[in-house]
C-alpha cells in the first residue's frame, strides 16, 4: 500500500456488516450527506410534480455522485461480517 492511501482521511467508514458504507465520521463527510439530503428534497418538491421523468434522472445523478463521492472518501468497500 501506497503513504499516501495508508495517511487518506476517511469520511466514511466501511460497514460492520455487508457491502458498502455506515454513517460519516467526519464532519465534512455529514456536510456531503446533509446536501445530498437537501438537494435530493428540495428535487421532489420542484421536479416530481410536473416533470417526473426529469426528476428520476437528477435522482440517478445525485445517487451517482454520492457513491463517486463515498468511494472517493470513504474505506475500500468489501464484504463484512462483524470484526474481520
Amino acid at each position: 500500500m501506497s503513504e499516501a492511501y495508508k495517511n487518506k482521511k476517511i469520511w466514511f467508514p466501511a460497514k460492520r456488516y455487508g457491502w458498502g458504507w455506515g454513517l460519516p465520521c467526519a464532519w465534512q463527510g455529514w456536510a456531503v450527506v446533509a446536501t445530498w439530503l437537501l438537494l435530493l428534497i428540495s428535487g421532489s418538491f420542484t421536479l416530481m410534480p410536473m416533470h417526473p421523468v426529469a426528476f428520476a434522472v437528477a435522482l440517478g445523478l445525485l445517487l451517482a455522485l454520492l457513491i463517486t463521492i463515498c468511494f472517493w472518501k470513504g474505506e475500500t468497500p468489501r464484504w463484512r461480517w462483524g470484526n474481520d
